[in-house]
C-alpha cells in the first residue's frame, strides 16, 4: 500500500493518492487532475475512486474532470445531494482498493455530508484516517459556512453536531493512526491549523484544543466560534459548483489562451474586464499597467482574487511573467474563477516598451519610514484584525485588505499617508486598489510589518495572536 499527501501551498490543501495491487484512489483532488493520472500511470495502476470528504468551499474540486477522464467513480458522503451520478455512501460502508479497505466515517459538523475515510491495510490493520476538515492538525473545521448555503444549518447546530462526531467517530479510534487532514494553516477554514500537516491521533488528542477530554458541549461550541470572521466571499460559490458542476477545465483553458498586443489591450481596458496582474509586488510597484490589480502569483494567489474580485464571473485579462500565463489561469479556476478571456502576449515589458503610459507605486524601506515617520501623517496597517491585535504601530489605523473597498472613503486625499501589511504582498494588492480609485499620495512600505519591528517607532506590546482568522 502506498499513501501520499499531495499538498499545495497556496490553497493549504491537501489532496491524497492511495495505491494497493494497480488500483487506486484519489481523495479531495484539486481542478487540474492530470497530475494525479501520471502518478496513477506511473504505478502502472488504474484510479477507481474519487472520494470527497464534503462540498468543499474553498476550492472547485476536479472529481468531475478525473471522472470524466478515467471513468472512476465519485464517493460523496450521507446526505449529499449532488446534480450528477455518484455513489452516496451510507456510514460504515467498504470500498476496496487493492488489498486495502476504506471504510466511510459519517463525521457532520462542518458540513452536514462531511465524511472521514478510514484507511485499512494490506493486513486489515487500521493505518490512517483522512478527516477532510472535520480534524485538521491543531484544529477542527469552522462550522459556519453551511450556513451561507443553507440557513438552517446554523453554526451552533453544526458546531454541536461537529462535538459529537469527534468524540463519538474520530477520538474513539485507534491512537496510532496518521490523521490525513484536508488543509493546514493558511487556510480559512479553520482558525488555529498547524504548519504540521499530518499528525498521530493520539498527538492530536494530547494537543488540540477541541479534543480535551474534560470539555463540555457548551465549552466546546464557545471555544469554536469565539474568533470566526466572515468568510472569503467566494466560499459559497464553490460550494454550489462542487454541488452541481462545472465546465472542463480543458475549455476554460482554450478560452483563456488568447494573446492580446497592447493596442488590443488599450481598446478593452474601459470596459467590463478586470485587468489582474499576477507578478510580484516589487516589480508591479516599478510600472504596470493603469487601473490593473496586483495580485502576486507567489503567495495565497486565488484566496486573495476570491476576496478582492467579488463576482466569480468577472471577465478577467492577465498580465504576469512570460511562461506563468497557464499557471495563473489554472490557480484561477481553482477557485472557480473560469472567465479569462485573455493575456498580455509578452507581458508588461511589451506595454511598456510600445511607449504606452504606466504607472508605479511609490515604495520605501522600513528604515526610509523611520526617517520620514511623523505622527501627524497616517499609517494604515492592512493586516487581518488579528494580527493587528498582536502587536501593532502605535496610532495606525487597521483596515484589513478583504475589508478595504468598503472602507475606501476612510484614506484622506488631501494629505500623504503609509500603508504595510505583514510582509508586502497584500499592501502592494492595497496600493493597486487605492491606485485604481484614484489615491496618488501615499507611500507602501516593503517588507512590511516583520521590517518595521525591527525600527525605533513606538509599537504596543506584543500579544499572543488567538486566531489566524
Amino acid at each position: 500500500m502506498k499513501i501520499e499527501q499531495i499538498y499545495t501551498g497556496c490553497l493549504s490543501h491537501a489532496a491524497y493518492f492511495l495505491e494497493s495491487n494497480g488500483e487506486v484512489a484519489i481523495f479531495d483532488p484539486l481542478r487540474d487532475v492530470d497530475s494525479y493520472i501520471s502518478m496513477a500511470n506511473a504505478d502502472h495502476a488504474k484510479i477507481k475512486y474519487i472520494f470527497e470528504t464534503h462540498f468543499h468551499a474553498d476550492f472547485v474540486s476536479g472529481h468531475l474532470e478525473l471522472k470524466e477522464k478515467t471513468g472512476a467513480e465519485i464517493i460523496l458522503g450521507p446526505t449529499a445531494k449532488p446534480s450528477y451520478e455518484a455513489v452516496i455512501a451510507k456510514d460504515g460502508d467498504f470500498f476496496k482498493v487493492g488489498k486495502c479497505m476504506v471504510k466511510a466515517i459519517h463525521t457532520p459538523g462542518h458540513t452536514m455530508e462531511s465524511t472521514s475515510y478510514l484507511i485499512f491495510d494490506e493486513n486489515g490493520n487500521q493505518h490512517s484516517i483522512i478527516t477532510g476538515d472535520t480534524l485538521f492538525i491543531g484544529d477542527v473545521g469552522r462550522p459556519d459556512l453551511a450556513q451561507h448555503v443553507n440557513s438552517d444549518l446554523t453554526q451552533d447546530k453544526l458546531a454541536r453536531l461537529l462535538f459529537h462526531s469527534l468524540r463519538e467517530k474520530i477520538m474513539p479510534l485507534e491512537d496510532h493512526l496518521i490523521v490525513y487532514p484536508n488543509h493546514g494553516a493558511g487556510s480559512a477554514c479553520g482558525k488555529m491549523m498547524s504548519k504540521e500537516t499530518t499528525d498521530t491521533l493520539g498527538h492530536q488528542k494530547e494537543t488540540n484544543y477541541a479534543l480535551r477530554k474534560d470539555m463540555t458541549e457548551d465549552e466546546f461550541v464557545t471555544e469554536l466560534l469565539s474568533g470566526l470572521t466572515d468568510p472569503p466571499k467566494y466560499f459559497p460559490k464553490n460550494v454550489l459548483l462542487n454541488i452541481n458542476g462545472y465546465n472542463t477545465l480543458d475549455s476554460v483553458l482554450k478560452q483563456a489562451k488568447k494573446p492580446f498586443n497592447p493596442d488590443d489591450l488599450e481598446k478593452i481596458t474601459e470596459t467590463d474586464v478586470i485587468i489582474l496582474d499576477t507578478r510580484d509586488a516589487s516589480a508591479f510597484s516599478k510600472g504596470f499597467i493603469p487601473n490593473s490589480i496586483n495580485v502576486g502569483l507567489d503567495g495565497h494567489f486565488a484566496n486573495w482574487v476570491g476576496e478582492m474580485v467579488t463576482d466569480i464571473n468577472q471577465k478577467i485579462i492577465l498580465v504576469t511573467d512570460p511562461g506563468r500565463e497557464e499557471e495563473s489561469m489554472i490557480r484561477l479556476s481553482r477557485v472557480g474563477y473560469d472567465n479569462t478571456i485573455g493575456y498580455l502576449e509578452d507581458g508588461f515589458e511589451s506595454w511598456k516598451n510600445s511607449g504606452k503610459k504606466f504607472e508605479t507605486v511609490d515604495r520605501i524601506t522600513a528604515l526610509e519610514f523611520e526617517e520620514n515617520y511623523d505622527l501627524n501623517l497616517p499609517v494604515f496597517d492592512v493586516r487581518k484584525n488579528s494580527e493587528f491585535e498582536s502587536e501593532h504601530l502605535f496610532d495606525a489605523i487597521n483596515i484589513p485588505l478583504n475589508k478595504m473597498n468598503l472602507h475606501l472613503e476612510t484614506f484622506p486625499k488631501d494629505k500623504p499617508f503609509f500603508i504595510h501589511c505583514a510582509g508586502g504582498y497584500r499592501s502592494m494588492i492595497a496600493a493597486s486598489i487605492l491606485k485604481k480609485n484614484g489615491f496618488n499620495n501615499f507611500k507602501e512600505i516593503a517588507g512590511g510589518f516583520s521590517e518595521i519591528k525591527k525600527t525605533n517607532i513606538p509599537k504596543t506590546s506584543y500579544q499572543e495572536q488567538k486566531t489566524f482568522l
